[in-house]
């Protein structure tokens, strides 16, 4: 690691022009002394942070300047490859001799670095991907901007009324149809949502405020006034519906969310402009009731108000959550005018109330596939008074709207060479596109990746050990905000299987080498010391227990059977494959070599995966904004087959072979 005071002369220029360039407390050739007043620029993308430093100073340090944790188990010496970063501008030094450990020529050729060696010797730009970054740091790209020409379902227009008086008395409703006429807005609807608020508003407002008007669906008609006008064809104009009314100077906004079996991630997002005005992200409350969707069903069926209450608090969520965005974003619950909402097939149902019992029996049918836009009244969210939400179409029984949206927000309707494309979570969904048509699965991985049913299993927060490496020298680990180990968050415990399967402290099957000098007994399979008590937060020996190894070795079992029947079904091996997209906040977190080298991930090169965070909710965006994307998303469910794992001949050969080490 860097030594503080050291750290902080670089930081502040001190030193009489010397300059400290990460003192390792390995010393590896490049952590050196540097005499030069020099300075360079390193631009540290996507994190949108860019650093001045002194020549000689490695990339690692300059992140670590700019406040941008990368990860660094070994502490800069060059031997965890932890620190992956990669060159898009500029040049830098020669590759090390540990470089050439961790990368082939081809990736090398292609920028790919080690932070820890790679000294700038000029300006240069770097990509640091997702798994290169502490945890916090992925936090904050996950979900990125996403770039659609905003086209939403929602029009804005501000009115003027004529006060009444007793000279005009025409009702409120009236006056705002004559205003809107003159605007060119012929026969609004006002639904009752909207009527019992609007004549208050119109007051409250001084009669002159902002409408969010909805396009409603486009009719045939029949009078005769209507065919002369359209030259025979029976058309009229679409008329609007009133969902809301606002102050002119607030901006409309709408909301997407998206609601997995354990957490939920929520947008507030400018519908005229497209910019997302802030983020956040709760835990699903229905987590209460089950840890999975296969028990949530079970609640629902098992009790009398089961399905009612499991609505009721996942509303009550996205509610909560809608607070916490608009205090964020500095907005009224007034001004979101308009809702996507996607979630698997199980939530959804929950969402909307519709029946889940059919879900949890063969042949697993849903109540509704088709895109629904629902009330935000009827449903209980707390948003504009004629709010509507979108839902987008569901795939099957346990692949739903999150699976199309991801799919759009990837695109990977359009590849046109072979490309895996998973979104990892409780339920992951698995799909393999290949020009224009895709196949997709479903699979049960479980809240491993959550941290749950790990004996010291936490969320991603300060203390959660994330990166480890052991070696003939010992363990080292890396807590999020370096800080004394609490516990292990999801992609720690990932990271943990990898290097004790390595260091073959676990054999292939998962079983522990009750000979290590490390591992002592523990409910009958033995538990690694990880930490010592002594380094520990709370004074205790920080475990990985036999049985936190077989929770990892069946939810990447699961996983890897998935790929592998996709790959199966379409007569395709490993090295047909071009891209491997891996979506979901646990996706974000993971590393990469650490999922090949247990076998979550089949052996392809590196560089062919790329891991891109919540696409769910960035797909989810792109519809808030966009109506050609909703009729994309409609569309793209005609081009999916679906394949039921649970009835798969192969199936259950190929998922115990999978949870090999």
């Amino acid at each position: 690691m860097f030594h503080e005071s050291c750290l902080q002369a670089c930081t502040q220029g001190k030193g009489a022009g010397f300059v400290c360039v990460g003192v390792s407390s390995r010393g590896n050739g490049v952590n050196k002394l540097v005499d030069s007043e020099e300075t360079f620029s390193v631009d540290l993308e996507p994190v949108g942070r860019r650093a001045t430093v002194p020549a000689g100073m490695t990339l690692l340090g300059a992140a670590q300047s700019a406040g941008v944790e990368i990860a660094a188990v070994c502490g800069g010496a060059g031997t965890c490859g932890k620190c992956r970063v990669q060159c898009i501008e500029g040049k830098l030094s020669e590759s090390t001799a540990a470089e050439l450990r961790f990368f082939t020529e081809t990736e090398l050729a292609a920028g790919y670095r080690l932070a820890c060696q790679a000294v700038p010797l000029g300006d240069v730009k770097i990509n640091i991907p997702p798994g290169s970054l502490s945890t916090p740091q992925r936090l904050q790209i996950e979900g990125q901007e996403t770039k659609i020409a905003p086209d939403p379902v929602i029009e804005i227009l501000d009115v003027d009324l004529v006060p009444p008086t007793l000279h005009d008395l025409r009702s409120d409703t009236v006056r705002l149809t004559a205003a809107l006429a003159d605007q060119g807005v012929d026969r609004p609807f006002f639904g009752p949502p909207v009527l019992r608020s609007l004549s208050t508003v119109l007051r409250d407002h001084d009669w002159s405020l902002r409408l969010a008007l909805r396009r409603l669906p486009t009719v045939c008609g029949r009078a005769p006034a209507d065919r002369m006008r359209s030259g025979g064809h029976p058309k009229v104009q679409p008329r609007r519906e009133v969902v809301g009314a606002i102050r002119r100077d607030q901006p409309v906004v709408g909301l997407a969310v998206d609601i997995g079996t354990t957490k939920m991630a929520g947008y507030l997002v400018n519908l005229m402009t497209g910019h997302t005005l802030a983020k956040a992200g709760l835990m699903n409350p229905q987590i209460a009731y089950g840890e999975d969707v296969v028990s949530r069903i079970a609640y629902a069926n098992d009790h009398a108000d089961g399905r009612r209450v499991l609505q009721e608090r996942v509303v009550e969520g996205v509610n909560d959550l809608v607070g916490t965005l608009c205090v964020e974003a500095g907005i009224d619950r007034e001004q979101v005018v308009d809702a996507v909402v996607v979630g698997n097939t199980v939530i959804h149902h929950l969402f909307t109330g519709l029946p889940v019992a059919q879900l949890g029996a063969a042949p697993y049918v849903a109540s509704v596939s088709e895109a629904l836009d629902i009330e935000a009244e009827y449903l209980g969210l707390k948003l504009a008074a004629g709010a509507k939400v979108y839902l987008p179409p569901n795939i099957a029984g346990y692949v739903g709207a999150d699976h199309i949206s991801m799919l759009l927000a990837t695109e990977a309707y359009k590849v046109t060479e072979p490309t895996i494309v998973l979104d990892i979570g409780t339920n992951t969904e698995i799909s393999l596109a290949l020009d224009g048509q895709l196949l997709s699965c479903s699979c049960a991985s479980g809240p491993a990746f959550e941290g749950a049913h790990i004996h010291a299993g936490m969320r991603a927060a300060p203390g959660a050990v994330e990166y480890v490496q052991i070696g003939t020298d010992g363990v080292q680990v890396q807590t999020i905000g370096n800080r004394p180990a609490v516990g292990i968050c999801g992609s720690g415990i990932l990271d943990i299987v990898a290097e004790l399967r390595a260091a073959e402290v676990v054999g292939h099957t998962g079983r522990m080498d009750k000979n290590h000098p490390r591992v002592i007994p523990w409910d009958g399979g033995g538990a690694f010391v990880l930490v010592d008590r002594a380094e520990t937060h709370n004074g205790h020996d920080l475990l990985v227990t036999r049985r936190d190894v077989n929770e990892i070795q069946l939810a990447k079992g699961a996983i890897r059977a998935g790929i592998d029947v996709l790959l199966a079904e379409a007569g395709l091996t490993y090295d047909d494959l071009g891209a491997f997209i891996v979506a979901g906040a646990f996706g974000t977190y993971l590393d990469l070599k650490s999922a090949m080298r247990i076998g979550m991930f089949p052996p392809i090169p590196l560089n062919r995966f790329k891991q891109v965070g919540n696409a769910a909710g960035s797909g989810a965006r792109q519809m808030l904004i966009s109506q050609a994307q909703r009729r994309l998303a409609e569309s793209m469910v005609e081009k999916i087959t679906y394949v039921e794992l649970t009835v798969h001949p192969s199936f259950t050969d190929i998922y115990m072979d999978a949870m090999v080490l």
